[in-house]
């Protein structure tokens, strides 16, 4: 029966959109599968079905499946069902579906970012940007395309790859403006630059967020403090801002201007609870993350090194145990927003309401042995987390800070003479929130295993 004839399906359909916006995912399922019982027909219940039931860790292969025959076209659907399928165990069948995709359409470039965090995510260690390499051998000339190939390896840190990359570019293509960009971003990210100025300055009216955050990252890696932070200032009060505020706020400190503790406070913003537990109930949570770290390595763009990290918003699992984590969680930051500062015009954490706790996204990470997070921020998160489930033994850890999280720690790759602010020890069950936009990191342990949730919490409405 068509849609026409049934009125009711479309507001189902956008009920079920409107509760998983409120993330009742649990209403939003059941919702969603009557109006796909209702209309088996329709495009738009069949990839809502699909759609829901995956990020409700759901069967949803099928489902997808389903969905594409009914939007042969749609680019998301084609992704989502690759990554369903791997999700199911089915990975070569997930490979097989992103291989045929970008092999049909060369220039779908989120379908080759897709198949080669899938490459690297089950264990590859060679050629898992080879989908790259034959878009660029049919299409030569697709600037777009070989950007994408180069953005890809930039994210990873490969800058010997990233290099040999652009120099291609610049072979086939001749001089590009947009390759002259990504020349100077790579520059910048490896070495000194003799020039710097010169090669900037044909670029500084366009404010190009990117740009702007390359340059930022050089002049304070060079000890160039007030240039670093009048570049990341231009940005402050635009659509890129939460991402320049972590720099703003190390510039800040070197030069010890005082809006270092109007932005991250003095004490820091940041807090530490240690949530009740019943006797079992840690354990019983671990057992079940673990069940759900099934990759073999973590994505490109994750902080994490030595292990691995959940694939999907992990408080839309079903499992008691996570649903009984989550509310935990929940009444703790509804704690920790109320006792912040008052609301102040313009700042990052305390310019919003204090009474809705959503998730921007909210993952395990299961460090090995030598394992830790990088320093980094969170650019789409508003709070941000780590709750500590399971860890190595006292004798396992090695000596402190061994395993502990620190906060204010800047990217090593800048070399600035700064400390984090604050470090906490890890013990289980407890739960560390700060501002997203505060650079945090996790030191190396010697030996065991260091399993723990976090989240972001999302901006809160107006």
């Amino acid at each position: 029966m068509s849609i026409a004839a049934r009125p009711d399906v479309p507001a189902l359909v956008q009920r079920a959109a409107a509760l998983r916006q409120e993330q009742r995912m649990e209403e939003a399922l059941e919702t969603i599968r009557e109006a796909a019982r209702r209309d088996a027909s329709s495009p738009q219940a069949a990839f809502g079905l699909a759609q829901i039931s995956f990020e409700a860790w759901r069967p949803a292969a099928e489902l997808f499946a389903a969905a594409r025959g009914l939007l042969p076209a749609n680019a998301d659907l084609v992704r989502n069902h690759a990554l369903a399928l791997a999700a199911e165990g089915r990975r070569g069948e997930a490979e097989q579906v992103l291989e045929s995709a970008v092999d049909a359409q060369p220039l779908w470039l989120d379908g080759h970012r897709a198949l080669a965090s899938l490459r690297i995510t089950s264990g590859e260690t060679v050629g898992f940007d080879r989908s790259f390499v034959a878009a660029v051998a049919k299409l030569p000339h697709e600037v777009p395309l070989r950007l994408a190939w180069f953005q890809w390896h930039a994210i990873r840190k490969d800058w010997e790859a990233a290099a040999r990359i652009l120099a291609d570019a610049r072979g086939a293509l001749g001089a590009q403006r947009v390759l002259e960009m990504a020349t100077l971003f790579l520059d910048c990210e490896t070495g000194p630059i003799a020039d710097a100025e010169t090669r900037f300055a044909p670029f500084e009216a366009i404010r190009d967020p990117g740009l702007d955050l390359c340059q930022t990252r050089y002049w304070l890696r060079e000890g160039e403090t007030a240039r670093a932070e009048r570049v990341a200032a231009r940005q402050l009060s635009g659509a890129s801002a939460r991402l320049f505020w972590p720099y703003a706020g190390l510039a800040w400190r070197l030069l010890d201007d005082p809006r270092r503790h109007w932005l991250e406070g003095s004490p820091i913003l940041a807090t530490v609870r240690d949530l009740s537990f019943a006797p079992g109930e840690l354990a019983t949570l671990a057992d079940v993350l673990r069940q759900l770290h099934r990759l073999r390595a973590p994505y490109p763009e994750q902080s994490v090194r030595g292990g691995t990290q959940t694939d999907r918003q992990l408080f839309f699992h079903p499992d008691p145990a996570i649903q009984s984590v989550r509310a935990k969680i929940r009444e703790a930051v509804l704690a920790y927003a109320v006792q912040l500062p008052a609301r102040e015009s313009g700042h990052p954490l305390l310019d919003f309401r204090r009474d809705e706790v959503l998730f921007e996204g909210s993952w395990s990470v299961r460090l090995a042995a030598a394992g830790f997070h990088a320093a980094h921020t969170h650019t789409l998160g508003w709070i941000s987390s780590a709750l500590y489930v399971a860890l190595p033994a006292t004798d396992e850890l090695g000596p402190a800070p061994a395993g502990w999280l620190g906060l204010g720690t800047p990217p090593p790759e800048l070399r600035l003479p700064l400390q984090p602010y604050r470090r906490i020890e890890p013990k289980p069950g407890r739960l560390a929130l700060f501002p997203s936009t505060m650079w945090h990191d996790t030191a190396p342990f010697a030996a065991g295993e260091r399993l723990t949730i976090a989240f972001d919490v999302r901006l809160p409405r107006d």
